[in-house]
């Protein structure tokens, strides 16, 4: 039985790397031939091929996941919001075939319970940590951005270095702040008198 779900992780890990190495989504039967095994052994664990790509995809986002996680894990709050952008974009530039694979399923959210939901929600928690006044869309906005600075470099020929993608989600973070601060203050500013309250 072990050896059985050996099998299905390396044949998870040897369609990744074929992906990785630009040879496209590869078949079972590929698949089995580079493993060496039968394709009926390959079969028993994927019934066909859009169930092994489903598979490779959630061990994309369990990377990406872990990558997030990692960067969430120093510094301060908005440190480790910057540090998320910086792992997202760079995780996208070093898996580029993989990255776009992942990306071309299903949406998810935080907390459904797959490791794409579960990469969301690392951002999620730390927006709601680190920008709780920012809305409810803050998470979204954030990840299009970061996600969109990706597809830049990847698609546009643009080049985000990690000094540039810093750069680019201070500016987010400074108009979040700002806008936060605009709430709390009210209509009239920090200097503005309760309700109610009489003059001189």
């Amino acid at each position: 039985m072990a050896e059985s779900g050996g099998l299905r992780a390396r044949l998870v890990q040897e369609a990744i790397e074929m992906v990785a190495a630009g040879g496209g989504e590869p078949s079972l039967r590929d698949l089995a031939k580079r493993l060496g095994v039968s394709p009926m052994a390959s079969y028993r664990h994927f019934p066909n091929k859009a169930a092994l790509m489903e598979a490779v995809t959630e061990a994309g986002f369990c990377r990406l996941h872990a990558r997030l996680e990692e960067a969430d894990a120093s510094g301060d709050d908005d440190e480790r919001l910057l540090a998320q952008g910086i792992a997202y974009v760079t995780f996208a530039i070093d898996h580029s075939s993989l990255f776009r694979l992942m990306f071309s399923g299903h949406p998810a959210e935080a907390g459904d319970g797959s490791a794409r939901g579960a990469a969301y929600g690392v951002l999620q928690r730390r927006i709601a940590q680190s920008l709780a006044e920012a809305g409810p869309h803050a998470a979204l906005a954030c990840w299009a951005l970061v996600h969109g600075l990706a597809v830049l470099h990847l698609d546009a020929g643009m080049v985000f270095d990690r000094e540039r993608v810093a750069a680019t989600l201070e500016v987010f973070l400074r108009r979040s702040a700002e806008r936060s601060r605009r709430s709390q203050e009210g209509p009239c500013g920090p200097d503005a008198a309760p309700a109610g309250a009489g003059g001189p």
